[in-house]
């Protein structure tokens, strides 16, 4: 999952961390290599005047002072290296990091993440990391993956919808919460209102699907089918028939009933496709939904975001679910789409099973962007 992308992430760590090294690396020579101290010498001479006048004889005192000259000097300079080394901080500018951020640019293009998204990101690596100091304590691949983490998370985070919390409030006046599902074709919209629904049922919710796809051939029998399957209700009309009214009759069933929660399924369209965008307009108006929520192909990178912008452009959406994410290895969409919209990512398909509805966690989200295994570096360096 999200391969691509972490592995270039992986890189902009890396290519980071080198910036950082080698602005501060500075050489240190090891303390066995500073030569003898005059004092040291003096003390060794000493020692010979006391065993022997004639050892005496035998100094030469010429290369005695060249030894006590090249001595201090050879300390002087450890001393400063050091200091140098371990005294003073480092300064980032933003030349050091300009080409690196360049690269990470277009390396987070190839990701299908979007324009918008890309410029944030940078954006913020350079008001974290410009002007900021580092000491010899600090360690430059932690500083640099935790300011890519911090960017990446403010990306990732719009105000959050709780879905089991908002059927509860519902539930509580004696209502049931309505969820519609919108997007293009092929998307994986009847299978995620299916897991959904399996999963409510599973929380001890009651539910009831709605087919509201009443254009594509074989729509409605894909939902009973996998009505049987979880042993949810689906209320249907004839294929052709009006999609906002099988879907106020699927509400008006679920008040009768007492159910929580009403899962309406909707034509796929493309948002240039007029006629079809007004009929989802028109649903809108009749069902009140509490939640309309866009389902996008994770797969299908930048386009998914250009279709998550337009049916929010026109009928203002609540939320997302990315399909496929398992098998998404740029990771762009799920990266951008929720910056893009505005509207949290409310789930993830994550498999192929009923269960595989993962509920969105912006933290397990950058857990799995740098997952150890992403971002262990190859360098072993000491700064």
């Amino acid at each position: 999952m999200f391969g691509s992308l972490k592995e270039k992430l992986n890189n902009t760590i890396s290519k980071l961390s080198d910036k950082i090294y080698t602005k501060g690396e500075a050489k240190a020579v090891e303390e066995q290599n500073i030569k003898e101290t005059p004092e040291k010498i003096i003390e060794e001479n000493k020692t010979n005047l006391e065993n022997s006048e004639k050892d005496l004889k035998e100094i030469n005192t010429e290369s005695f002072e060249k030894k006590e000259k090249i001595g201090f000097f050879d300390k002087l300079a450890v001393t400063k290296s050091i200091k140098k080394v371990l005294g003073k901080d480092v300064i980032l500018t933003e030349d050091d990091i300009e080409d690196v951020l360049e690269e990470m640019e277009m390396e987070l293009f190839e990701a299908d993440v979007a324009f918008d998204v890309v410029e944030k990101i940078i954006e913020s690596l350079k008001n974290q990391l410009v002007g900021l100091k580092i000491s010899a304590k600090d360690d430059p691949e932690e500083i640099t993956i935790n300011a890519l983490k911090k960017s990446i998370k403010g990306i990732l985070s719009q105000e959050k919808i709780d879905v089991f919390n908002l059927i509860d409030e519902k539930k509580a006046n004696g209502e049931p919460a309505v969820l519609l599902f919108v997007g293009i074709n092929g998307t994986g919209k009847t299978t995620s209102i299916s897991k959904l629904a399996y999963i409510l049922k599973e929380k001890g919710y009651s539910a009831v699907m709605a087919a509201g796809d009443t254009f594509r051939a074989g729509a409605i029998e894909q939902l009973e089918e996998h009505g049987k399957n979880t042993g949810i209700k689906v209320i249907k009309h004839q294929k052709g028939a009006d999609s906002a009214a099988v879907i106020y009759d699927a509400i008006s069933h679920a008040k009768a009933k007492g159910l929580n929660v009403v899962l309406a399924d909707t034509a796929g369209r493309q948002t240039t496709n007029i006629n079809l965008m007004d009929e989802i307009k028109k649903v809108v108006r009749v069902t009140k939904p509490d939640l309309i929520i866009f389902v996008g192909d994770s797969l299908a990178g930048n386009d998914a975001i250009s279709q998550a912008e337009e049916f929010n452009n026109a009928i203002n959406i609540n939320g997302a679910i990315l399909t496929k994410t398992d098998a998404d290895a740029k990771g762009g969409a799920a990266l951008s789409i929720a910056y893009s919209i505005g509207k949290p990512i409310l789930f993830m398909g994550v498999g192929q099973r009923y269960s595989d509805l993962q509920e969105f966690d912006v933290d397990w989200m950058i857990k799995k962007l740098f997952s150890e295994e992403s971002t262990k570096l190859s360098s072993e360096r000491q700064f």
